[in-house]
């Protein structure tokens, strides 16, 4: 049947005042601005192309057109492709001579798409373009301690989008100069000079109102060190200087400063740059092109703005400031490398207009090649650090992904660059960045999430929602007026927080309100406050806005939680949260996994892969099921569906079901019965004892995908086959395969099992004398072949449940020498096991120590059984006292049969919680006695119990188990690898090896540094004897004995092992 909107009973503040945003609006508003803006600028700046003479070709481009993809997203995955269209464009080619036009349509490469889900498919692998968040291009004014004379000295900095940086400096003695690309000081008259300033009263005009300090006066003494008189001068100053070694010629050095300042092609500030700058100096210059160039009112501003600072007036600009900062989306980071293809593209159009002899052989399309276009994005889509495979473990990691700013990539940080300053969490943060997720690890801080409320204007930067506070006669009221602020904005007007106590018609009652202020936290009066904050949550992401009681937990935790969230693994039973938050519903619905009706109507037809609905306008609506997709991280995305043909629907009733959804509701995990309480030691530390119930009953339960894959080649001796007839194989091992040698869909295949059976031609060897006459006498000899099989990986087991054959015949796209690739799914069920990590919202994460049969677990006096035992002193320990609160009201929630939304940071009552148990009929305290199901007696004392929100997380024990006999070794030391994926053995360090020392088991020892390790021969001799059941011999010279003999012999020591002359080097 279809779900209705899931009812929640509210404890805190209303979270409907307003609606949640399209959360992956960031990524699809910036691509579509990309492709209706972004291209046509590009092409804008690079075309008309001349030849190198500027006189006799010209080639322009008049319009554009992206064709329809050849390949749906699906169909692209699946074969191995990218989901990407042709840009395909008009150019004209322009005889100056004649007069004559030659026009003619030209590719000029392939630009992928994007997904609805806001992802691409390169080459057949989802992918994510993550948000850079960058310094703005502008100025920045800044300060340096000078410790003799104890001043502060006022600097300012000039970023351009793309260019060269300005720096203005003070000198201790007063003397203002500019570096220009970081090399040597040019006095500032200088500089104010070459842009138009030229004389020297002018110069002091422009500041003699703002030069004023009588003890130190800048523009008198820089205008008394400078040696320059005229504009001219200035040119030959600066050329001189960052040119040293070619003659200065004034012509040159005019031109060398036009191009480095005032060409938009070499010195581009950009539109932002421009903004910033009228916006910090007091400027309206309109935000063109031509403006998009240091113009001297920006340098006489930047100077005025120095003096200033130095004679303490103004503020400092702090460079991490949000107001400082602003994201590049994907539009603007596909448009920087589709602008590289295309500069590159210019200088080979150039160079073919001059090579070419006869200019009337030349056309558009023998002059545009799109292999440069092509190029620059396939580089940036396939290597950029900010084309990343994308996270898939579950929807919220996918929607977290897609959220994600990162400092990293062309222009950004390093791990080794970003210092404390740029980690730490900024006041101006607030709303807009969430302060809760971040990565734990070396990225701590230069990877973050983006708030959930937040806005991206046009300029880049990050907007924070506000309600409007209007004051009428004497009362202040809160309007339902949202208006979007940028962080320096804020800071100019009284904030107060939106759980102030607010009347029914609007009005604030409190008469003194906290409010922030200028980055600081003060008190005001009610009739002084400019704004208040929508909702509690709006300064979190979607990880954190899902943690109930994040208020009530310490520290690092709720990050902790924030990020189990996003690890969680889709289960095959997926229960929504009794305590939720209310953004449950919110959050996935910004996904894909949720079909809902998108109107009245009637289900026409609905079976397990399709459900046609009919609305009130009589259109039929198809939408397709993804029944068991496989992701990126090899999880499961399945879709459940909920209608039956001719069942009649409500708009926003829920049709289908996600793989971590219930009943339309984001369900990472599933509600358990726990106990807080120790258990013979082992939930010690972060264990946990489970119930068997919940192996038994598959409640913690998951699917996973591998996919395996081969290809079928024509090598240099013939082409391989795909065959069941495979030489020296049992029947017993092609049980599975198909007559064409293939693995069928069902089949139940085991570690080695085959699961394509692939021969290749050997190579021809020299016969022999004897091989020659028999093959002169009896014909020609059976061909040599070798077993090229595919194989199930060691350690994995499941049930095929699909296969996939891309053929050249067939018209697939495959890598040169590849006839055909074969691939295969391969599902696996997988039960909760002993070692498996589990978690709840609240960063409690633990390792399964131990699952209790049914019978020994302890139940309550009704008979009801504990699913969970969690350790107690984890709690005293980190002082989560949110998850004790969410167990309480959880057991509340069962028996009363509701669910609850408590928002985060809004107003949670104790007492309500109290209110809820007693209704429940269950104890105020959240206590019970327990009894213990192996005696049958009460434990002394009572026991917290309650409802937890458990998940299951990714580090599976089955991924991580390992064990090794024999295996490979390194060719290089003949020691064996490390790791699964190797089939490699346990390092064995210098401190083992001292704590078998210790023990004094020498044998041991012996054995773990020889026959297990690097001895060639005692490791054979050894898998001998235990296979004839005799004693192993004793070991012999190693390897590292062998090369340590030799390397000393290259000191010219003459090393002479003394034993056995067998055993000697």
């Amino acid at each position: 049947m279809a779900i209705s909107k899931t009812n929640r009973k509210l404890i805190g503040l209303p979270t409907d005042i307003i609606n949640l945003p399209n959360l992956i609006e960031v990524q699809q508003k910036s691509f579509d601005w990309f492709i209706q803006n972004g291209i046509q600028e590009s092409l804008s700046e690079v075309f008309p192309v001349d030849d190198f003479t500027g006189k006799s070709l010209i080639l322009k481009i008049t319009d554009y057109s992206l064709e329809e993809a050849q390949l749906t997203p699906e169909k692209a995955m699946e074969k191995g492709l990218s989901y990407s269209s042709s840009l395909k464009a008009k150019a004209q080619l322009i005889y100056n001579d004649t007069g004559k036009i030659k026009e003619e349509d030209v590719f000029l490469g392939d630009i992928p798409l994007m997904t609805k889900r806001g992802t691409f498919i390169i080459n057949g692998n989802q992918r994510v373009i993550v948000s850079q968040l960058t310094r703005s291009p502008g100025v920045y004014f800044s300060s340096e301690f000078e410790p003799k004379s104890g001043r502060t000295l006022a600097k300012a900095e000039v970023r351009p989008q793309r260019g060269i940086w300005i720096e203005f400096e003070t000198s201790k003695t007063d003397l203002l100069t500019v570096k220009i690309d970081r090399r040597k000081k040019i006095n500032v008259a200088t500089f104010l000079r070459a842009f138009g300033f030229s004389s020297t009263e002018e110069i002091r005009s422009l500041f003699k109102d703002v030069d004023t300090d009588a003890d130190h006066k800048y523009i008198e003494k820089t205008l008394a060190k400078d040696t320059t008189k005229s504009q001219s001068d200035a040119y030959l100053e600066i050329y001189s200087k960052l040119r040293p070694g070619e003659p200065a010629i004034v012509a040159n050095a005019k031109l060398f400063f036009e191009t480095t300042f005032l060409n938009q092609r070499r010195y581009d500030l950009s539109k932002v740059g421009r903004y910033k700058i009228n916006k910090k100096l007091g400027l309206s210059f309109p935000e063109k092109e031509e403006y998009f160039v240091l113009k001297p009112q920006d340098v006489a501003g930047i100077i005025r703005k120095i003096i200033e600072l130095n004679n303490g007036v103004g503020e400092y600009d702090d460079i991490d400031h949000l107001a400082n900062r602003r994201v590049r989306a994907v539009g603007e980071l596909i448009q920087g490398s589709f602008r590289i293809g295309l500069l590159r593209l210019e200088r080979i159009i150039k160079e073919r207009m001059s090579v070419v002899g006869e200019l009337d052989e030349l056309s558009p399309a023998t002059l545009i090649n799109a292999r440069p276009i092509i190029a620059a994005l396939n580089e940036f889509f396939g290597s950029s650090q900010l084309s990343q495979f994308m996270d898939q473990i579950n929807p919220l990691h996918q929607l977290e992904h897609l959220r994600r700013l990162s400092v990293y990539g062309p222009g950004g940080l390093t791990k080794e660059r970003g210092g404390f300053s740029v980690r730490d969490v900024q006041p101006s943060y607030y709303s807009r960045i969430c302060p809760v997720k971040a990565p734990e690890g070396p990225s701590v801080g230069l990877l973050s999430s983006l708030s959930l409320y937040v806005k991206i204007n046009d300029y880049g930067f990050l907007e924070a929602p506000y309600r409007k506070v209007e004051h009428k006669n004497g009362k202040s009221y809160v309007t339902d007026n949202i208006e979007y602020l940028m962080a320096d904005e804020e800071e100019q007007y009284f904030i107060t927080e939106s759980t102030v106590n607010i009347g029914a018609d609007g009005e604030i009652l409190d008469e003194r309100v906290p409010v922030r202020f200028k980055r600081d936290f003060i008190f005001q009066k009610r009739d002084k406050v400019d704004y208040i904050d929508v909702i509690p949550q709006q300064m979190v992401g979607a990880s954190a806005s899902l943690i109930p009681f994040i208020s009530c937990d310490a520290g690092r935790f709720p990050l902790m939680g924030a990020n189990m969230e996003a690890q969680a693994v889709p289960l095959i039973q997926p229960q929504a949260p009794f305590v939720g938050t209310g953004m449950e519903k919110a959050v996935i619905d910004n996904t894909d996994q949720v079909i809902k009706a998108p109107d009245d109507g009637e289900i026409v037809y609905s079976d397990g892969k399709e459900v046609h609905f009919k609305g009130k306008d009589g259109k039929t609506v198809k939408s397709q099921i993804n029944k068991f997709e496989r992701t990126n991280q090899d999880t499961c995305y399945n879709q459940r569906v909920l209608v039956s043909t001719g069942q009649k629907v409500k708009k926003g009733d829920i049709l289908v079901d996600g793989s971590c959804t219930n009943e339309g509701e984001l369900s990472l995990g599933t509600n358990l019965l726990a106990a807080y309480m120790p258990w013979e030691g082992f939930n010690y530390d972060d264990s946990v004892v489970i119930s068997e119930r919940l192996v038994k009953e598959d409640i913690l339960s998951s699917v996973h995908i591998d996919e395996y894959e081969v290809p079928v080649m024509d090598t240099k001796l013939g082409q391989e086959e795909i065959t069941r007839d495979i030489p020296n194989v049992s029947e017993e091992s092609l049980r599975n395969l198909a007559e064409d040698g293939i693995v069928y869909i069902g089949a139940k295949v085991n570690p080695g099992d085959i699961l394509v059976g692939k021969i290749a031609p050997k190579g021809e060897t020299e016969l022999t004398a004897e091989e020659r006459l028999l093959r002169a006498i009896f014909g020609e000899k059976a061909r040599e072949i070798r077993d090229t099989s595919l194989r199930m990986p060691y350690g994995e087991r499941g049930i095929v449940v699909d296969v996939y054959i891309l053929s050249k015949k067939e018209g697939d796209t495959l890598p040169p020498g590849v006839i055909k690739i074969i691939k295969v799914k391969v599902a696996q069920k997988r039960k909760v096991a002993v070692g498996d990590k589990i978690s709840g919202r609240h960063g409690s994460k633990g390792i399964v120590a131990k699952i209790l049969p049914d019978a020994d677990m302890p139940y309550l006096e009704d008979g009801t059984k504990i699913d969970i035992i969690l350790n107690p002193l984890s709690i005293i320990a980190r002082m989560n006292v949110g998850q004790v609160v969410e167990t309480h009201l959880g057991w509340a929630a069962n028996k009363l049969g509701i669910k609850y939304a408590v928002p985060v940071y809004g107003k949670e009552r104790t007492a309500f919680i109290q209110d809820e148990l007693k209704k429940a009929g269950l104890p105020i305290d959240g206590k019970a006695s327990l009894i213990d199901g192996r005696i049958g007696e009460p434990f002394n004392e009572k026991i917290t119990i309650g409802y937890a929100y458990v998940m299951k997380l990714v580090h599976l024990v089955e991924d991580k188990v390992h064990a090794r006999s024999t295996g490979p070794y390194s060719l290089i030391t003949q020691q064996p690898l490390g790791g699964k994926a190797q089939m490699g053995g346990q390092r064995l360090g210098e401190m083992e090896v001292w704590a078998l020392e210790a023990y004094g088991a020498a044998h041991t020892l012996q054995e773990m540094l020889t026959i297990k390790s690097d001895d060639i021969q005692g490791r054979a001799k050894a898998f001998e004897s235990i296979v004839k059941g005799i004693d192993v011999p004793k070991s012999e010279a190693t390897e590292s004995f062998r090369v340590l003999v030799k390397e000393l012999n290259g000191l010219a020591l003459n090393i002479e092992t003394i034993g056995k002359k067998e055993s000697s080097s």
